[in-house]
């Protein structure tokens, strides 16, 4: 009798033991830190060719609160039918934008100019990020680096 009480008792208790066991572990999620672009969600975009108002299209830095700052490089590559300066005028000074501490989004601005294209020519406008100076992940997690360039395509 003794001996099936014991087993009972241990059959109960050690996975009773194993389970408070496993609760009191912290899970960490899965966090990569990376850097993305896109505008309303979408990577591939078309502007109308008789806007005439300036947009900022989002960098975004998913991380962790820093505390250094984090300079992400950026391209701009046009099809052969749109021109800096008679389709649009883009803001930014440089290539290069600065998160500090605590700042998680930063813009491309782009003026774009009421002007008709040719629909013959290649139209597109790609903000590529090319890289980071924390060697985050470009784009989202994952082997397709989706979010990593935005393309507009002036209609």
């Amino acid at each position: 009798m003794k001996q099936i009480i014991t087993y009972l008792l241990a059959s109960v208790t050690l996975p009773v033991l194993f389970l408070m066991a496993s609760c009191s572990k912290e899970n960490v999620p899965y966090d990569t830190p990376f850097v993305h672009i896109n505008f309303e969600n979408k990577s591939l975009i078309e502007v109308l060719s008789n806007r005439k108002d300036t947009v900022d299209y989002m960098v975004y830095l998913s991380s962790e609160l820093l505390f250094e700052p984090v300079d992400v490089q950026y391209e701009i590559k046009l099809g052969d039918g749109l021109q800096e300066g008679r389709d649009f005028v883009l803001l930014n000074k440089s290539t290069n934008l600065n998160f500090p501490q605590g700042i998680f989004e930063r813009s491309v601005r782009i003026a774009w100019k009421d002007v008709p294209v040719d629909p013959a020519k290649d139209n597109r406008l790609t903000i590529n990020l090319i890289s980071n100076s924390k060697n985050f992940i470009l784009g989202l997690p994952g082997p397709d680096q989706l979010q990593k360039q935005l393309i507009i395509t002036k209609k």
